[in-house]
């Protein structure tokens, strides 16, 4: 390979390399802008459904005593058994990460593409069980990307057609991809986030953990 020849191929790969740093800048500030429009679109859908499903949930007849508790669980439990894989089937609020969205039921590739999706092995809010939702950190316009500021004592709402919980942050850890013990549900209320880290990488799990500081029902 004569000299000007190795000139050319080592601007072709310096160009090559600039241009993928240039594309990893944009996910890392911005999100990839492809898989967001996607997003985007399919999230739209999910709001319509979810909006018929709050039109269309009957609430079961309660006590009228201004001091009964409020017991979401035959409600959550009917809900989950009523749901199917990709169905959508809350809102999730989250201040601190500036996160609006649909959450989608399941966690399979099609599901978190859409939107965070609840792990279809765990249970649903008032449950009284593990709540596991899933979700991106840089593509499908990564809801979780900032999952790592969060910090105890930051809310946390799910509002669903039978109710709202709101949780409060508790703390966080990391466990391997493959860690399957966290989809073990306690015997008590949990919420758990779950992204992907580090960013860019799928070598670990980033987990946030909740405990639900207030319920309401619907009707």
């Amino acid at each position: 390979m004569n000299g000007l020849m190795r000139h050319r191929v080592g601007t072709v790969l310096l160009v090559v390399g600039l241009g993928l740093l240039a594309w990893a800048a944009t996910v890392y500030l911005w999100k990839d802008p492809f898989t967001t429009a996607y997003t985007a679109y399919e999230q739209r859908r999910l709001e319509r459904s979810l909006d018929q499903q709050f039109q269309s949930w009957t609430p079961p007849k309660r006590n009228p005593s201004a001091h009964a508790q409020v017991d979401l669980e035959p409600e959550a439990r009917r809900f989950r058994l009523a749901s199917h894989d990709g169905d959508a089937i809350a809102r999730i609020h989250v201040s601190r990460l500036g996160l609006d969205a649909v959450v989608v039921n399941g966690t399979a590739v099609e599901d978190l593409r859409r939107g965070p999706g609840r792990h279809l092995e765990t249970y649903m809010p008032g449950e009284g069980k593990l709540v596991y939702i899933a979700g991106h950190r840089t593509t499908y316009a990564a809801p979780f990307s900032k999952i790592d500021e969060l910090r105890p004592g930051d809310r946390i709402r799910l509002q669903l057609p039978y109710g709202t919980v709101t949780y409060s942050v508790t703390g966080h850890r990391i466990v391997d991809d493959n860690d399957l013990s966290v989809l073990k549900s306690p015997r008590h209320e949990v919420l758990i986030l779950q992204a992907c880290h580090p960013r860019f990488f799928a070598t670990n799990r980033y987990l946030v953990y909740a405990r639900p500081i207030a319920m309401s029902a619907r009707g």
